[in-house]
């Protein structure tokens, strides 16, 4: 027994540990991250920087992932009629407190996306940050000091109780006005109804501020959906006028906002979604895709995990189980936290002046390196 455990264990671990591999598949990359020597005396450009990334691995390969999928999108023509692919762009509401904003009203100034989703925060924190600034804070600051101090946290961000003021000030005398108008047309052909992305038209208009998204929604006739309107300050707002206009209110009616959500996709000759964050947003435009039975393309950036269960957290393939991703259809999810690599991809991508897309020419399709 003593002499087959010297002479059989270093055989039977040698073969455990050098098992012969098979084939590696045919086009498989190698992992190879950025050489910075490559570079030297120069700076490097975010071209260069993001095709450094594409075979790091880990998120970094996803992230190279999504900058071609989304230019995928925009280089798509239909080859009967020449119309671009339908973009729908999804955010919560805490990506218009902090400076994404700016990046997201690039892309509605320059009419990059189709139409847009977001909550009733991300709605309201445009027009505030028009009346008054948001500010840097800590993570680790009190709530029972902020609150004695009449100042709210989001995050690492501040937002003083008077900047909320300021915003009542601004929207209530704009509710009146529309109440009046509802109340006037009833019972005429032109008789107005309200939905969330009406309102959101109307308010882009008062603004009348170009560092505002929703001004260059209105300008540029990009619809904006926002099934959960109430559901924030501007829904304390409604609250308010509700008391201050009684007994008429204003009539808000969200089902002819999701049958033109809805419409957008079915008409849509390819589709694609870029979802920053989960919940609501998320699951408003892929529950629209699945109309058409799918968008071709897909790009999460969300830092939700899959094991609850929850629709924030969802792989791309649940969502082909349900037909809201076409299952020849191209995804990827980014695990980031959207702030630090949005940028990235809109720089990469939207940015990015690629005479490909410009002339709406094909963008050679590679198989994805992800599993």
């Amino acid at each position: 027994m003593w002499l087959c455990d010297v002479t059989c264990g270093p055989s039977i671990a040698q073969e455990a540990v050098f098992k012969k591999s098979e084939e590696v598949p045919e086009g498989s990359k190698e992992v190879q991250g950025i050489d910075f020597n490559h570079y030297a005396g120069r700076n490097i450009t975010v071209e260069e920087l993001l095709g450094g990334m594409t075979n790091m691995g880990f998120q970094a390969t996803a992230v190279g992932e999504a900058v071609r999928i989304i230019n995928e999108m925009r280089a798509f023509r239909d080859p009967e009629t020449g119309d671009k692919s339908t973009i729908f762009l999804g955010y919560t509401s805490n990506l218009i407190s902090s400076g994404l904003r700016e990046t997201i009203r690039y892309l509605v100034e320059h009419k990059h996306v189709s139409a847009i989703v977001t909550t009733a925060g991300g709605v309201e924190e445009d027009f505030i940050k028009c009346l008054a600034p948001t500010y840097i804070g800590s993570f680790n600051t009190a709530g029972k000091t902020l609150r004695e101090q009449g100042i709210n946290r989001i995050g690492n961000l501040i937002v003083p109780n008077n900047n909320y003021c300021s915003f009542e000030d601004w929207v209530i005398p704009i509710l009146d006005t529309m109440l009046e108008e509802q109340e006037a047309s009833e019972g005429t052909e032109e008789e107005i109804h309200w939905t969330p992305s009406k309102v959101i038209h109307r308010l882009g208009k008062e603004i009348n501020d170009d560092r505002s998204v929703y001004y260059w929604a209105y300008k540029n006739d990009i619809p904006i959906m926002c099934p959960a309107l109430t559901d924030g300050s501007l829904g304390d707002m409604l609250y308010f006028h509700t008391y201050k206009s009684s007994p008429q209110q204003l009539r808000i009616d969200i089902v002819e906002d999701v049958r033109k959500m809805n419409t957008l996709a079915v008409r849509a000759k390819a589709a694609g979604a870029i979802i920053l964050g989960g919940g609501l947003v998320k699951h408003h435009i892929m529950n629209a895709c699945m109309m058409r039975n799918g968008a071709e393309w897909a790009v999460y950036v969300n830092t939700a995990q899959e094991f609850d269960g929850s629709d924030a957290g969802a792989r791309p393939d649940e969502a082909v189980s349900w037909g809201k991703i076409k299952m020849d259809g191209q995804s990827v999810k980014v695990y980031a936290e959207a702030t630090v690599v949005f940028p990235l991809i809109v720089a990469g991508t939207f940015a990015k002046v690629d005479e490909r897309v410009e002339k709406g020419e094909d963008v050679e399709r590679e198989h994805s390196t992800l599993p």
